[in-house]
């Protein structure tokens, strides 16, 4: 029953990514933001995530994978939809970077539950 829920979370993760580029058609038009400051917004989200992989994995292996996948989720999905109310170049900053942030060992997760011994 893992295998599917996996691979579901695994594809919402992809869409998530390719969607950010979607976004900006209506976003920066909406908002006002430049292609700088969209572009920068987009790519703060592997700051959080580089700086915290290595934590977060650690956290992963003395919680577990259950546990850890469901924090993912929870959180991913309340940045997400905090997405919604962004209305200043800083806001998106915070929620991209914190997007990132707590999505780290979303597949490194997923691994440790089908591959753990």
């Amino acid at each position: 029953m893992a295998i599917p829920l996996l691979f579901v979370l695994y594809i919402i993760a992809y869409l998530d990514r390719v969607n950010v580029g979607f976004a900006a058609l209506q976003m920066n038009y909406d908002l006002g933001f430049s292609s700088t400051i969209y572009g920068f917004g987009s790519g703060i989200f592997f700051l959080g995530y580089f700086l915290f992989e290595i934590p977060s994995n650690l956290i992963l292996e003395r919680i577990g994978a259950r546990v850890w996948i469901a924090r993912i989720a929870i959180t991913w999905g309340v940045i997400a939809t905090g997405m919604m109310f962004v209305k200043s170049p800083l806001s998106f900053y915070l929620l991209r970077f914190f997007l990132g942030l707590f999505f780290t060992s979303h597949i490194s997760s997923q691994q440790f539950n089908v591959l753990k011994p």
